[in-house]
């Protein structure tokens, strides 16, 4: 049996280690490019551009690029003095 082009979010998420809506967050986010495929619109990602996603998930770490998690950056903007 040939090896699959496509993945569904369940693979994505099962190869990432991660759970299905992070996976689904990241095709919402188009971090990771995906395509609706039938009359459900069920998500498939290419192998390759998974691949491409992780590579460069690499490189922004090799270049110390990451983005801020959401989390740290609002609790550094809110301060020790902020009501909330």
């Amino acid at each position: 049996m040939p090896t699959p082009r496509f993945l569904t979010l369940d693979d994505v998420a099962e190869i990432l280690n991660v759970s299905w809506s992070q996976a689904y967050a990241l095709v919402r986010r188009k971090e990771l490019i995906a395509i609706q495929i039938g009359g459900r619109g069920q998500w498939r990602v290419e192998v390759d551009e998974l691949e491409r996603f992780i590579q460069q998930k690499y490189a922004e770490a090799r270049a110390g690029t990451l983005p801020e998690e959401p989390a740290v950056a609002e609790a550094a903007d809110a301060g020790p003095n902020s009501a909330g």
